[in-house]
């Protein structure tokens, strides 16, 4: 029996002239996306929740400075991704953590400010450089929903394919990691809302986005359903998804979570992310490499 596919995105692609496209692409820049892919994806987005917090917070280098260097580490990054004439897993998560720490870190500028409600008990700065341009959430998730559409819509005017097992273009990858940076920062922004202010608090907003992401794998089966809508609307929502978890993680047990700290939950993450990382690798090598 066929099994489904798990928010791929990526069934049918062919090319202008109706025959089957390339077998070339996504196994040679982007990974095939299964139920592993979304494994690695929720642990990086959750450690970029942690790990951003720990640079902007807990070594109190403040949303600015850490928004820079982790916008650099981002650019670094992506070079040799796009550099790679292959798929690696270690360039592409390097990349997809790095977006998801500086999503954090951006988000948290746009939305916040040095007022009580935002400061530990004590503290009168959120660290070093300018405070935060205290937009809100509602406002700033507003401002990034509107960046991605109007990322979503060049791309679409490129005449270039959404579809990721498609992409092969320096152009079609430039789309798509601008697409990952901007939903990784509403992601966070959706995530700090949940946990903040909607009263769900942490456990629950993680509860209501892992109760809608089953929501989304259910409509895989429902064919007039494009998959690669599913998929961008999975890849947006697994980052409230960190967010929420990485905040139960590390604040204090008086505010709902875990009080595991930023540090040392980023270390396990961190170990986590590297052991899924070279299972990949291993994979990949296996694959590209078979015996005879």
């Amino acid at each position: 029996m066929q099994q489904p596919e798990v928010l791929t995105g990526v069934n049918g692609a062919s090319t202008a002239e109706g025959t089957p496209a390339p077998a070339r692409s996504v196994m040679k820049k982007l990974p095939e996306v299964t139920l592993a892919f979304w494994v690695m994806k929720i642990a990086a987005t959750t450690l970029g929740e942690t790990a951003g917090d720990l640079f902007s917070q807990t070594l109190k280098l403040g949303y600015f400075l850490t928004t820079v260097a982790l916008f650099l580490v981002f650019v670094v990054t992506l070079v040799v991704q796009l550099r790679s004439s292959r798929y690696h897993p270690f360039f592409y998560w390097t990349v997809i953590l790095s977006t998801s720490m500086a999503g954090t870190t951006m988000s948290d500028f746009m939305n916040r400010d040095a007022s009580a409600a935002y400061l530990t008990p004590g503290a009168t700065r959120l660290g070093w450089g300018p405070q935060g341009l205290g937009l809100g959430y509602p406002t700033g998730a507003a401002i990034l929903v509107s960046l991605l559409l109007a990322i979503f819509l060049a791309w679409k005017l490129s005449g270039l394919t959404f579809q990721i097992q498609d992409i092969v273009t320096f152009r079609g990858e430039a789309f798509f990691w601008s697409a990952i940076l901007v939903s990784n920062t509403l992601g966070t922004s959706m995530g700090d809302f949940l946990s903040d202010s909607s009263g769900l608090g942490y456990g629950g907003g993680a509860l209501l986005v892992t109760a809608a992401l089953a929501a989304l794998l259910a409509l895989t089966r429902v064919p007039a359903v494009p998959n690669v809508l599913l998929f961008w609307i999975a890849f947006v929502l697994t980052r409230p998804l960190g967010a929420t978890a990485g905040d139960l993680l590390t604040k204090p047990a008086v505010k709902g979570g875990l009080n595991l700290g930023t540090a040392g939950s980023s270390a396990v993450l961190l170990a986590v992310l590297l052991g899924l990382m070279a299972h990949a690798h291993v994979r990949q090598s296996g694959e590209s490499h078979p015996l005879t």
